[in-house]
């Protein structure tokens, strides 16, 4: 009697791009501070194998106001973290998240005298 082997599969590659849970904390944060601006009243994430997004929108039934985008496969390019605007225009590109949400972070800040 002959015992047939079968490899456990292993996949080639990551099925699905998500974000870590630091990442995803410093995006969730900007988006509270967003909705507590009044700027943002809702978001989506998408998970594709080649990006993961976030998305804010100032309401739900618009496009999206910016869409923050991790691609891995951009980490030794131009940086895999882009930041689109309304109309789809990249406004900053970066190897860092902070980088790339500064721009964001910006409007947030007040001058208090």
């Amino acid at each position: 009697m002959s015992a047939i082997i079968t490899p456990f599969p292993h996949p080639a590659r990551v099925l699905q791009v998500g974000f870590e849970r630091e990442e995803l904390q410093r995006i969730l944060d900007l988006y509270g501070r967003m909705v507590a601006a009044g700027e943002w009243r809702d978001y989506a994430m998408d998970f594709t194998a080649d990006a993961a997004a976030f998305s804010g929108f100032r309401r739900a039934a618009e496009r999206p106001q910016v869409r923050i985008e991790k691609r891995p496969a951009l980490r030794s390019k131009q940086g895999m973290w882009t930041l689109f605007g309304e109309g789809g225009q990249v406004l900053k590109r970066g190897h860092e998240l902070a980088g790339v949400l500064f721009p964001l972070e910006r409007r947030l800040l007040k001058v208090v005298v």
